[in-house]
């Protein structure tokens, strides 16, 4: 199966170039079952990357733009009447699909933000007292743009809590850039992309990912992690057991990118920052003074000892 994952990610990095690590935690959290928040500037491929992530796993793909007058009944469906015979059917919306693009997420409101969490926790959507099943896989890679606050709701942090990684994509070095202009001249590689795996296969490798082994001391050493955030006199709200399975989950993937059936201390120490920074809420005086989450979590890796 392994070799399915490099197939997978040589396929994505045809359109998204030099975002080898980027990629890797997309496919480390599709893996792992969770769904990926991106915040980045515009126009660095986010929209992109999710798109050729659908084509690759031959999955459905729905595309949401978030705006202040979005409607839950938007992303989930509403009755429709019919009236040949005046009854009414529900008519699905884009959450069933295997990706869902909630781009600009935090542009909606929280009441339209909140439609989605039952979809991320628990695989489902209850409409009008009927709850429907969502097809595996499926994730949520949802978008937010750190540079514009006007008209924006930040996230709460119970929904912050679903997303299992926080990813970054950044600008591409100079050489990954002037390959994009080239690879462009013509056409968009986007529409040359086929699918290397079905989804049948990608739910097989979610399963297979469950497998993997952790040994009771990278067990503790995950526990240690998430319980110093609970402590740290930087941070005003910790990484909850939520974060600490979410964490768990991801380092297996990893180790199953790898092409391991065991979690090495490093597999943890590659993933946590993305895992659990955007779930901590720092207190005032780290706020103020300029520390990143990153930097914080950062700091709790390098104070904990790391099992040999």
């Amino acid at each position: 199966m392994n070799d399915l994952t490099q197939i997978l990610k040589k396929n994505l990095e045809c359109v998204i170039s030099g975002k080898s690590d980027a990629i890797e935690l997309l496919l480390t959290a599709i893996f792992s079952g969770g769904h990926v928040l991106m915040e980045d500037v515009p126009g660095v491929g986010k929209t992109t990357l999710a798109k050729a992530l659908a084509r690759s796993i031959d999955g459905i793909f729905h595309r949401v733009q978030f705006t202040p007058d979005l409607l839950p009944s938007d992303i989930i469906g509403s009755s429709v009447y019919n009236p040949k015979d005046g009854s009414f059917h529900f008519r699905k919306g884009p959450v069933f699909s295997n990706i869902l693009l909630a781009d600009e997420i935090n542009r909606a409101s929280p009441r339209t933000q909140s439609a989605l969490l039952e979809a991320m926790n628990e695989g489902q959507v209850t409409a009008e007292g009927t709850t429907y099943v969502l097809a595996r896989p499926f994730l949520v890679i949802a978008t937010e743009n750190p540079v514009e606050y006007y008209g924006t709701y930040p996230l709460p942090e119970a929904q912050l809590d679903r997303f299992a990684l926080q990813i970054t994509l950044g600008y591409p070095d100079e050489k990954s850039e002037a390959e994009i202009i080239l690879a462009r001249k013509e056409k968009d590689p986007l529409f040359d992309i086929s699918h290397v795996i079905n989804c049948a296969q990608l739910v097989e490798m979610q399963e297979l990912v469950k497998k993997v082994e952790i040994e009771k001391t990278i067990a503790d050493y995950m526990l240690a992690i998430v319980r110093t955030t609970r402590n740290d006199s930087k941070i005003s709200l910790g990484a909850s057991p939520r974060a600490l399975l979410t964490l768990s989950r991801c380092a297996q993937a990893k180790a199953f990118i790898a092409g391991r059936s065991f979690v090495l201390p490093d597999d943890v120490k590659a993933i946590t920052v993305n895992v659990l920074a955007h779930r901590i809420i720092p207190d005032n005086k780290a706020k103020y003074s300029g520390i990143s989450k990153a930097t914080i979590i950062k700091d709790v890796l390098e104070r904990i000892e790391t099992p040999v």
